[in-house]
């Protein structure tokens, strides 16, 4: 998400965000206090809490906190109201401009407004559309988290920031819960487990983000890999196996290449390569591999559906500070399938697809996850292939 759509998405604040978003400027008063040459970027509230992303003088350290708190404390007791105005874009362009916040410079001259929003609490002067709570007195019992970087709007091109997270709720109680909750899930973190059951390692040896399996660990994965092979070939799935490597042609075929490029490993050299499309790339994606193999053969109508499934390994090079054990990774193994059928085969074949999911779900016990459908733009049906009725006639089977 953008920087101007945060912005814009503020409007929609639950009550206990608009409370986080206000102890989030107040968080940034305190850091002013501190740092008067501080630049802000942004600060909106998250799931469970708040940040604001600054760039400061020095690094931030834990010892830092507890001052920062007790300044916010203080701010809080002050019972200061946050006071909303609207500014021509000039104006607001002007003032942040000789104060020599390049960051709220730079979200102006993106946003389309010809005003906007400004709140102030005491000292404390922002760009933001709020809303936020009444005044500094409404804000329940906080405390700040931990520090961490953020590259300027995600771009590993761009200053790193400093971002302080904090938490904030409407009681102490309620504090206290998610504190204890925290510190529970702490000693059930997988990256703790994974050391102290021996099950894998990720060593300072090899490119962050590529975990090895231990051999505890490899007897785990090779029985998950089993159960859900034998799953699937129950529910009529041929099992192969493609490469880690593909040129980069194919991947231009498939339009991966111009949407999922920022995301690949950098581009190897080939044997007699003459041009970018005979260079070799690692494997990001399964899609265009599973299809180069389909159309190696020829295929009947009455063969189909065709299901290939595999245990892939992909390479994809996701930005080191998102990395996190093996929740989040540049190498990983993805249980993934592909089914080419006819058109009066598409609800079967998705009724097949959601019960094989559910019932690897149901023997795995996971109970609470949500499901994401990617659906054809209207507005952009050329980047799809396809026609119009093959489209409508696969999202009603949805």
């Amino acid at each position: 998400m953008s920087v101007e759509a945060e912005l814009l998405e503020s409007v929609s604040y639950t009550p206990v965000q608009r409370m986080r978003h206000s102890a989030a400027h107040v968080m940034a008063e305190a850091v002013q206090e501190i740092f008067p040459d501080a630049k802000f970027a942004i600060g909106p509230a998250i799931e469970d809490g708040f940040y604001y992303d600054f760039e400061l003088p020095r690094a931030l350290t834990p010892d830092d906190l507890p001052d920062i708190e007790q300044r916010m404390a203080r701010i809080v007791a002050g019972k200061y109201p946050f006071v909303y105005d609207r500014w021509p874009r000039e104006k607001a362009l002007e003032y942040f401009r000789n104060k020599a916040q390049t960051y709220k410079v730079e979200i102006i001259e993106n946003l389309p407004d010809k005003e906007v929003g400004i709140y102030q609490q005491h000292n404390f002067l922002d760009l933001c559309r709020g809303p936020h709570v009444e005044n500094t007195g409404q804000i329940g019992p906080f405390k700040l988290m931990r520090v961490a970087g953020a590259y300027w709007r995600g771009d590993e091109h761009r200053p790193m920031l400093q971002r302080l997270y904090g938490t904030a709720w409407f009681t102490q109680e309620e504090l206290d819960q998610y504190l204890w909750r925290l510190e529970e899930a702490q000693k059930r973190d997988h990256r703790k487990l994974g050391r102290e059951l021996k099950l894998f390692v990720l060593s300072e040896e090899l490119p962050a983000g590529v975990p090895m399996f231990l051999p505890r660990g490899e007897t785990l994965r090779h029985q998950m890999e089993t159960y859900v092979r034998e799953t699937q070939e129950k529910y009529g799935y041929q099992h192969v196996w493609t490469a880690h490597l593909g040129k980069v042609r194919l991947y231009k075929t498939s339009k991966h290449w111009y949407t999922y490029r920022d995301n690949m490993f950098p581009v190897m050299q080939g044997e007699q390569e003459t041009s970018e499309d005979d260079a070799y790339v690692l494997k990001p994606m399964n899609c265009p591999h599973h299809i180069t193999l389909y159309k190696s053969q020829m295929h009947s109508y009455r063969e189909l559906p065709v299901r290939y499934a595999e245990f892939a390994t992909l390479y994809r090079y996701e930005k080191a500070g998102t990395l996190t054990g093996l929740a989040r990774v540049r190498s990983l193994t993805q249980d993934d399938a592909h089914v080419f059928l006819r058109p009066d085969q598409i609800q079967e074949e998705f009724d097949r697809a959601v019960n094989l999911t559910l019932e690897v779900f149901n023997t795995y016990g996971l109970t609470d996850y949500w499901i994401a459908l990617s659906l054809r733009d209207p507005q952009k049906k050329e980047d799809y292939v396809g026609s119009d009725d093959v489209w409508e006639k696969a999202e009603s089977a949805l």
